[in-house]
């Protein structure tokens, strides 16, 4: 099951976590509260396209959105997108809404966005690979233990983009 297969990872890259466990919600907003967190703490893992066969994933705050000509600078590219769910699902091993780096059936690299280690000791919460389910970990050793390339790539939801 793919919630097992993500706890597992986590627990083998040996930073602390919690599981928490709820029934379905509609929204960032409903599954923060179902954690116990800020909005800004759930963090969303996404799968980004950047060539042919080549994916990545983004971690972005809940408070935030992928900016996208932020993202295209970084990775030195004129075009990025997202695949569709079949394609996120084929390569993760998880369905949109429980997508984490943790147990992936796919080691792609991950970009997180700088604003994840402010302030310092911030705990966040990621998809735990099932539908209701987080994992609570710090936030600075999760990037070092994803290996994450750390970059401004996001921008206030809703504050609109060139």
């Amino acid at each position: 099951m793919s919630e097992e297969r993500a706890v597992a990872a986590v627990e083998a890259s040996g930073i602390p976590y919690a599981v928490t466990r709820h029934g379905r919600v509609s929204s960032l907003e409903e599954a923060a509260a179902a954690r116990g967190v800020e909005p800004r703490d759930l963090v969303k893992t996404l799968v980004v396209r950047r060539a042919a066969d080549d994916y990545l994933f983004v971690l972005v705050p809940g408070d935030r959105e992928i900016s996208w000509p932020k993202l295209r600078a970084l990775l030195g590219v004129n075009r990025v997108s997202m695949p569709d769910a079949a394609a996120a699902l084929a390569g993760t091993g998880y369905e949109r809404g429980t997508i984490t780096p943790f147990g992936s059936t796919t080691a792609w690299p991950v970009v997180a966005d700088a604003s994840l280690l402010e302030p310092p000791g911030r705990t966040i919460s990621l998809g735990g690979g099932a539908h209701g389910v987080g994992l609570t970990v710090p936030a600075a050793e999760t990037l070092e233990a994803l290996d994450a390339r750390v970059a401004d790539v996001t921008s206030v939801s809703g504050a609109g983009q060139p």
